[in-house]
C-alpha cells in the first residue's frame, strides 16, 4: 500500500507555565495546505506540544507517512529515544516512583502513531523556520482570541 506524503509542523505555547495556552498546527500535502489552532484556559506548554501533534496527525482521514517537525525536545525525544514505550510498559511511570506526565495526551497519541508512519524531526524554535513561526503565531493567536476551552484533564 503506498502511503500518501504529508508534512505537519506543530508548536504549543503558554502564556504562564501553567496557564493560559494554545497549539497551532500546519499540515502540507501538495499543494494544499490546513491550519489547526485553539486555545485553552489552563495548561502547560508541554500539554499544548503533544496536543498539537495529536491534532495535526487526528485530521488525516487516512493512514499517512508524516514528517512531523516539532520545537518540542519533550516530545520529539519521548518519540524517538523511545520514552513512550517505556512509559508504557512500566505503567506509566518514569521510575519505580516517578508517574509520567500527561499520560491521557499520549493515551490518546499512541494509536494515531500505529495508524500512520510518522518522522519526527525537531527543528530549532525561533529561528526564521517559516512553519514552526506559523505554528508559534497560531498558538499564541489562539491564546489571545479570547475563546479559550477548558483543559478538562489539566490538573494542578
Amino acid at each position: 500500500m503506498i502511503l500518501k506524503s504529508v508534512t505537519i509542523y506543530t508548536d504549543g505555547a503558554c502564556s504562564g507555565n501553567p496557564g493560559a495556552g494554545g497549539y497551532g498546527t500546519v499540515l502540507l500535502y501538495g499543494s494544499a495546505r490546513k491550519e489547526l489552532s485553539q486555545g485553552y484556559q489552563l495548561t502547560t506548554n508541554n500539554r499544548m506540544e503533544v496536543l498539537a501533534v495529536i491534532k495535526g496527525l487526528e485530521a488525516l482521514k487516512e493512514p499517512c507517512e508524516v514528517a512531523l517537525y516539532s520545537d518540542s525536545k519533550y516530545v520529539v525525544d519521548a518519540i524517538e529515544k523511545g520514552w513512550l514505550k517505556k512509559w508504557k510498559e512500566n505503567n506509566w511511570k518514569r521510575n519505580k516512583k516517578e508517574i509520567v506526565s500527561n499520560i491521557d495526551l499520549w493515551q490518546r497519541l499512541l494509536p494515531l502513531l500505529e495508524k500512520h508512519k510518522v518522522t519526527f524531526i525537531w527543528v530549532k524554535g525561533h529561528a526564521d523556520n517559516v512553519e514552526n513561526e506559523r505554528c508559534d503565531f497560531l498558538a499564541r493567536q489562539a491564546i489571545s482570541n479570547g475563546n479559550l476551552k477548558n483543559d478538562t484533564n489539566y490538573t494542578l
